[in-house]
């Protein structure tokens, strides 16, 4: 069966789906429930959702947006289904918003932010250049600087450590990007150690971005992907 893939405003959102993405989201660590979901809603101006066969199997809330006028694609709250398609259901759900950003951002290269809670989220940067953190690679000033920036447009200013990336928690749930590899085993032990300080009941997380080259968007609008 093909994966059919829907992004629209999530002002169009039901409260059925709402109900919908907090059944898959059962099955996560992050904490999802239909009250933190139904937040979301009036908090991010997009939502994602990817379906096989009528069943909703994962969604992302984003936005596409400027920071100091570089354009953005911002990840909100995700997750995605623990089944066999998880992979395919992952790449189908970033596909769909890369296609929005090469229509919204013509010609730029854009920055993909997020929030992971543990390594197989960068699963979802793939194709991305310049990801940070990542291994081998010590954070200059300004990608330091990114890292802040993300933290505050995520509601958590003055608590990250623009070193690490690593935001702590207040306790609350987050709207993070939750994601389990189907293959941890395959995960670079040095990624994994990005998350090793982590408080889980205290919900820390870690920001990540990259960049989306506009050629390689370009790439992916015209051939559909």
């Amino acid at each position: 069966m093909d994966i059919e893939v829907e992004t629209k405003d999530c002002t169009a959102l039901s409260d059925a789906e709402l109900a919908e993405m907090g059944d898959i989201c059962a099955d996560g660590p992050a904490g999802f429930d239909v009250g933190l979901l139904s937040k979301q809603r009036e908090e991010w101006v997009l939502i994602t959702q990817a379906r096989e066969s009528g069943k909703l199997h994962g969604f992302s809330f984003c936005t596409l947006e400027r920071i100091g006028g570089t354009p953005c694609v911002l990840w909100g709250l995700a997750s995605i289904k623990r089944s066999s398609k998880r992979d395919a259901i992952l790449k189908a759900v970033a596909g769909d918003q890369f296609r929005r950003a090469v229509l919204a951002f013509p010609d730029e290269d854009v920055l993909v932010g997020t929030r992971f809670i543990n390594p197989a989220g960068f699963q979802a940067f793939r194709g991305l250049d310049d990801v940070v953190p990542r291994p081998g690679h010590k954070a200059t000033g300004e990608e330091r600087a990114w890292s802040r920036r993300l933290a505050k447009r995520f509601g958590a200013e003055g608590r990250i450590d623009d070193r690490t990336f690593v935001v702590t928690g207040d306790g609350s749930p987050w709207g993070v990007f939750d994601f389990e590899s189907s293959k941890p085993d395959k995960i670079e032990p040095q990624i994994a150690e990005y998350f090793t300080s982590l408080d889980c009941e205290r919900h820390d997380y870690l920001i990540a971005f990259g960049w989306a080259m506009a050629e390689e968007l370009a790439q992916r609008l015209g051939a559909g992907k």
